[in-house]
């Protein structure tokens, strides 16, 4: 159990951050399986935007939810969502993950999809 309360006590450092700088922020989790992503309110009471690898029309073309091509997919999905709500700028928590494959891999597809972080 150190290992994820390591990890939880990064996402904390974080998300105190995050809430000093009142910014809207993308939250990313991710699983063994899945990958999963909300756009939440500067407040932090309101989810504006969220995509996951389980939605039933996503589960038909991907594979497996648990890699990097997944992870892409989920980042795009995320980015137009976002746009759609009218949010281009927010603030990257990637809840005390490292940032590298498929956390780095959502991080890139979104910028690429347009949202700024």
């Amino acid at each position: 159990m150190e290992k994820k309360q390591a990890r939880l006590r990064r996402a904390r450092k974080t998300r105190a951050k995050i809430a000093e700088l009142k910014a809207v922020r993308l939250s990313v989790h991710r699983s063994n399986c899945h990958i999963y992503a909300q756009v939440i309110s500067a407040c932090g009471s309101r989810v504006l935007a969220a995509a996951s690898s389980l939605e039933p029309g996503l589960r038909k073309t991907l594979s497996n939810g648990g890699n990097i091509e997944a992870a892409k997919t989920i980042g795009q999905l995320i980015a137009e969502r976002a746009k759609q709500a009218g949010i281009e700028q927010v603030a990257f928590d990637r809840a005390g993950f490292q940032y590298h494959g498929r956390i780095k891999a959502l991080a890139d597809a979104a910028r690429e999809a347009g949202l700024k972080f």
